[in-house]
């Protein structure tokens, strides 16, 4: 049986070389329980002749991920093949994968498409020795399985649909992205993630040092009018914020109720769900990051609202599908008063907002 390696050439499978590859790889792992053997002999029942080297890697990380359950330095040892396979395509100089990536032109369209900003790119190619010196890339080896994988499907910058970074790059790019010119700050912070003593939420991690370096998590809204103006621009106020990665949480207690009277049309409100389905088909089509992560909105209410009882329903398995929007969050703002009826067991009283506008910003007794 032969493989096919990075330069096309076809060779012999020799259970010695796997075997010796991926011991070096454990080195520093428990060996009295990840068997190298074990996984190497596995590996080699599954392969077939023409196997590309990078498909032998594929499965003997997917082997020893799979034994992660005995002990989970298998784990460590499927991410380090993953890890190894992303440095043998990848380049090593970081200034070098910034660069590309700063240049990088959109093969369809033909137009300059940078992935890294102007600003940054500058920084480091000012510091490109001294950056690039600094960085570790015996630390990519401390993730595990999932956590590799995790990076490889959302976190790490691609081109041409290829990963171009590395872990230790991601960190790095990260780094500069927040301190810019204070290299010895950048340094330092690079240090504390690559060693594992914090990391920084998605969104940072996804767009520090591009050309849209929106770097905050969360987002809280009130929907800006009880209108179909005010419902479709603050529509459009999710999908803008979900694109560059974050979450977000919306108010929606002035919404006029189900049945409500609209003066504009002569009609009665639809109420909050079919609204809410919007929103929810948005969350799914926006996801963060193209089809990085998918999008999140939670949605809060207070008790008080006449479509409360539906809202609580919205995410059930069964019912009416038009009734059911399942791919939002959803909260309840509860008063103290709310939880002092529950205790006597006393009346709760709805109120629809379009009748009692401004009830949504007081408080109190």
């Amino acid at each position: 049986m032969q493989v096919i390696n990075r330069n096309g050439e076809r060779e012999d499978v020799r259970f010695d070389a796997i075997k010796e590859k991926l011991e070096a790889l454990a080195e520093g792992l428990d060996s009295d329980w990840v068997d190298v053997h074990l996984v190497t002999k596995t590996t080699i029942e599954g392969l077939y002749d023409g196997v590309k080297t990078s498909e032998l890697d594929q499965l003997a990380a997917e082997t020893a991920a799979a034994l992660a359950s005995h002990h989970p330095d298998y784990s460590r040892l499927a991410a380090r093949i993953c890890i190894d396979d992303l440095h043998r395509s990848t380049k090593d100089d970081f200034s070098a994968v910034i660069d590309d990536l700063r240049t990088f032109v959109d093969p369809e369209s033909g137009k300059h498409a940078p992935l890294i900003s102007e600003e940054v790119h500058a920084i480091i190619m000012a510091n490109a020795e001294r950056i690039n010196g600094h960085i570790d890339y015996s630390r990519d080896h401390n993730y595990d399985y999932f956590g590799f994988k995790t990076l490889e499907r959302s976190y790490l910058l691609r081109l041409n649909g290829e990963v171009a970074e590395r872990p230790q790059h991601m960190l790095m790019r990260v780094a500069v992205g927040i301190h810019h010119e204070n290299i010895d700050r950048a340094l330092r912070t690079y240090d504390l993630m690559s060693k594992g003593y914090f990391t920084h939420a998605t969104p940072t991690l996804f767009n520090s040092g591009t050309p849209m370096p929106q770097m905050s998590s969360c987002f809280l809204l009130t929907m800006q009018d009880d209108s179909l103006d005010g419902i479709y621009d603050t529509l459009k106020q999710c999908a803008m914020i979900s694109k560059s990665a974050g979450g977000i949480g919306l108010s929606i207690h002035h919404v006029r109720a189900k049945g409500s009277y609209i003066k504009g049309t002569n009609g009665a409100s639809n109420g909050i769900v079919p609204m809410l389905r919007v929103f929810n088909d948005t969350a799914r089509y926006v996801d963060q990051g193209g089809g990085k992560r998918k999008g999140s909105i939670a949605i809060y209410l207070e008790p008080w609202h006449p479509d409360v009882l539906e809202f609580l329903d919205l995410r059930k398995n069964h019912g009416k599908e038009e009734m059911r929007a399942r791919d939002l969050f959803y909260a309840m703002w509860t008063p103290d008063l709310f939880m002092k009826r529950v205790e006597s067991d006393g009346d709760w009283s709805f109120f629809c907002p379009n009748e009692c506008p401004g009830l949504q910003d007081v408080h109190g007794a």
